[in-house]
């Protein structure tokens, strides 16, 4: 029976959003992804499906589906008679993502401050604030994931929802980039001076001076995974 109200009137019902459940496919795929990025999956190891549907506790049908999805993203690559393997992280994926990546978050700052959306990138400040608690741990997985959330939030303020599509097509790559750059950094002082001059120069507005500091911080991440790989 319809709730009434006060005066005796039929009361509108509550606008719920619709409960989705996601199948078994969509979480495998998210598990892999994770474990891609994290290096649990090593770059260049094979997928062998019998173990990883032991270890998932699933059939071999939802996986196979799952790691085609990967396959679609470039997660995953077959190779003729062999079977499927996690990407090579090679020099040739480090710069092809790096190059992917400093379009997208080129577009992103200078859409933003075209908006006059740049006050909202107060928000990497407070990132970047964030990043110096762990002066102490500069290879930390707390500083890579907020180095990761600093970019993220920079593509998000931009508004374009493209933008932000794109960007998520990159974001495991993006991560194994960061998981494997944690080494590289003895201090933290570099890392936090690059993204709190970026951050600054795009709450000030100044377009050009924000896309130089990104293409240079890309420059100088790329530099490191390369003489690390």
């Amino acid at each position: 029976m319809e709730a009434t109200g006060a005066e005796g009137r039929v009361s509108e019902p509550a606008v719920l959003t619709p409960i989705r459940q996601e199948t078994t496919p969509t979480l495998i795929a998210r598990q892999l992804r994770e474990a891609i990025a994290t290096g649990q999956l090593a770059p260049g190891q094979q997928m062998l499906e019998a173990s990883l549907a032991h270890s998932l506790g699933v059939s071999r049908g939802p996986l196979r589906e799952a790691m085609q999805r990967l396959m679609q993203e470039g997660l995953l690559i077959s190779h003729r008679n062999r079977g499927l393997f996690v990407i090579d992280f090679d020099e040739s994926t480090i710069r092809d993502t790096y190059l992917a990546r400093g379009a997208v978050e080129r577009a992103a700052i200078e859409h933003l401050i075209e908006s006059r959306r740049n006050a909202e990138a107060v928000e990497l400040i407070e990132i970047v604030d964030a990043m110096e608690r762990y002066r102490g741990d500069p290879s930390s997985n707390e500083v890579s994931q907020l180095d990761m959330s600093f970019h993220e939030k920079l593509v998000d303020l931009s508004g374009s929802a493209q933008l932000k599509r794109m960007h998520r097509t990159l974001l495991t790559q993006v991560r194994m980039c960061l998981t494997n750059m944690q080494r590289t950094y003895s201090s933290i002082d570099e890392r936090v001076i690059e993204h709190r001059e970026m951050a600054e120069a795009i709450v000030a507005g100044d377009a050009d001076r924000g896309v130089q500091l990104l293409m240079e911080h890309m420059q100088d991440g790329m530099k490191r995974l390369l003489r690390s790989s």
